[in-house]
């Protein structure tokens, strides 16, 4: 998916589409967890689509529920998503920014490579 260490870094162009792939593909995580999570509290705690919208994104954001769980299932399914959630996020985080830290090693490599080459090309024409 990504271009070798001895490859010349991607054009703009093609970086802004990986980082539109990157996006997406977090977009899609969180929006797929966002409805398992609306799912659950509709189900266990029996709330109206928008408590159980405000519930599941507020536990996403990392920022915990609204309201307090009433039943066993809701309690238990309200702990199981909130750590399910909080990998999400970490994930969600690492997959956007993967591409930006990626371009920013490769560049890094891209550099030194390039130095020790002129560096042994001036060597090798000086002898």
């Amino acid at each position: 998916m990504y271009e070798g260490r001895g490859a010349a870094p991607l054009t703009t162009r093609a970086f802004l589409k990986r980082v539109g792939v990157h996006f997406g593909i977090a977009s899609t995580l969180v929006a797929g967890s966002l409805g398992l999570g609306m799912i659950g509290y509709m189900h266990f705690e029996h709330l109206a689509w928008a408590d159980a919208f405000l519930n599941a994104a507020m536990l996403l954001g990392g920022m915990g529920p609204v309201e307090s769980p009433a039943t066993l299932g809701g309690k238990l399914f309200a702990g199981l998503y909130a750590l399910y959630a909080g990998l999400v996020f970490l994930v969600a985080a690492g997959v956007i920014l993967a591409p930006a830290v990626h371009r920013l090693l490769h560049q890094f490599h891209w550099e030194q490579e390039g130095k020790a080459r002129s560096a042994s090309a001036t060597k090798h024409d000086a002898a």
